[in-house]
């Protein structure tokens, strides 16, 4: 690797994790809530914790326990020893921290596992106790949905698992994964607010989707569902998938389009008269952080897309052109930094290893292999903040004009080969340009970093 790409792949680097930093639980939860005394301050609303008899703190997401930890800190010792009476979050495999007197449990994700029902049931267990006299606390963040399958009986674990496989390899969006999961659940679509009714409850979210919509973000457990059953079976169609996912899944649908079933709650229900839902951290800090370490780096950055969405694949190249067209002198003068955030989908088309930002970072490297001289300008990390892409121990990968070059395949059939068998993961750990950041325990989609440097 030359020097000049080395200083690229450290800059790319630097700018990911500031991306990263700036979404951490810690800081957010620190934003959002402060004490003063025996005084709660959470956003713009006060809580004197003397009208309460007991505080509850019930999460899931993959930044849970973390979001958790630091509200323990916020709390301090006397108020954890005199309100806290009981707490649970469940998190995904290996993103548990040490708590004080919150309980910790796993799960797996994004297909869920029988952890998870048992944490569902345990979080809806401890709901059921909560009074008018207490105060709960929800922390949500992105997973949280696969994380807490509690399915509407007929539909067993099993059902759900198949079905949530089948909707991640058509390429379906989390909004359309998430409406389906509120209607076989009865931890989603606001029945965790049911549950807790009728205490005060305070829901803190780190936002997973485009757009922060509180009824998507982890299916939404505290907030109000206008999606219905019939939207359910619509999506089912859309896909093909009425004739592959479990007939008993089908037929719990249909029993609800028909009225058998109660629709999720709507934001007439009762229950969330005293549901307040926070969101706390979301791409737009992650991008917000990511600009900040572009500029100290002396490129002039471009948010490009704060809404990424789409085909992988389609993505990459919209991008790429982009960069292109900024060296062919449409746009902010080199060097330039574009970002962009959001959550692409990928159709499963092979059997090979990765997930949605290392096939974006393959279809790029392949764009820009074909794009001429003017490419060896253009350099791109695509990451996931979670610090998971797909089935894999990564969280992306990088693009360097030499990408290709560095593959013991040598060339470009080899690379698209490997796009072909959706096995970027394989591709990238040959060129040495997998990024590995293990865990962050934190969430807010995706972030993609192209730099443009001069001629």
């Amino acid at each position: 690797m030359t020097t000049v790409h080395a200083a690229r792949r450290d800059h790319l680097l630097a700018i990911v994790n500031r991306a990263i930093e700036a979404v951490a639980p810690e800081g957010a939860m620190r934003k959002a809530v402060t004490r003063d005394g025996d005084v709660l301050t959470v956003g713009k609303e006060r809580y004197d914790l003397n009208d309460f008899e007991r505080i509850l703190v019930l999460g899931a997401g993959k930044a849970s326990a973390a979001m958790a930890r630091a509200l323990e800190d916020i709390l301090g010792e006397r108020a954890l020893a005199r309100w806290l009476h009981d707490g649970l979050v469940v998190t995904k495999y290996g993103h548990g921290c040490a708590l004080g007197r919150v309980r910790v449990t796993e799960a797996a994700h994004p297909v869920p596992d029988e952890a998870g029902q048992r944490g569902a049931e345990a979080l809806l267990h401890l709901a059921a106790t909560a009074t008018e006299r207490d105060l709960v606390f929800c922390l949500v963040s992105g997973g949280a949905s696969a994380l807490t399958p509690a399915p509407v009986p007929p539909v067993t674990l099993a059902h759900k698992q198949e079905t949530t496989s089948r909707l991640l390899a058509c390429g379906a969006t989390i909004d359309e994964i998430n409406a389906i999961r509120k209607h076989l659940s009865a931890f989603k679509g606001g029945h965790l607010a049911k549950a807790l009714e009728p205490a005060t409850v305070l829901t803190l979210i780190i936002s997973d989707v485009v757009g922060d919509r509180l009824d998507v973000i982890g299916s939404g457990p505290t907030a109000p569902d206008d999606a219905t059953f019939a939207d359910c079976l619509d999506i089912l169609d859309r896909y093909g998938l009425g004739g592959a996912v479990p007939p008993e899944v089908v037929a719990l649908l249909r029993a609800g389009r028909n009225g058998s079933l109660p629709e999720t709650l709507g934001s007439d229900d009762p229950c969330f008269a005293r549901v307040r839902n926070l969101i706390i951290a979301g791409n737009a800090q992650a991008l917000a952080g990511a600009a900040e370490a572009a500029r100290e780096l002396g490129y002039s950055p471009l948010v490009m897309e704060p809404a990424m969405q789409g085909e992988a694949r389609q993505v990459a190249s919209d991008l790429i052109c982009a960069a292109m067209g900024i060296c062919g002198g449409n746009g902010p003068k080199p060097p330039v930094c574009l970002l962009a955030g959001g959550e692409t989908t990928v159709t499963l088309r092979g059997n090979g290893k990765g997930g949605r930002n290392q096939e974006m970072a393959l279809a790029a490297a392949i764009r820009l292999h074909e794009s001429g001289p003017e490419s060896g300008r253009i350099s791109m990390a695509c990451v996931g903040t979670d610090g998971t892409d797909g089935p894999t121990d990564a969280a992306g990968a990088l693009v360097l004009p030499d990408t290709l070059g560095d593959c013991d395949a040598t060339n470009l059939s080899a690379a698209l080969r490997h796009l072909a068998d959706n096995d970027a993961y394989t591709f990238f750990t040959a060129t040495g340009t997998i990024v590995k950041t293990g865990p962050t325990r934190t969430n807010v989609m995706d972030v993609a970093v192209i730099l443009v440097d001069p001629a």
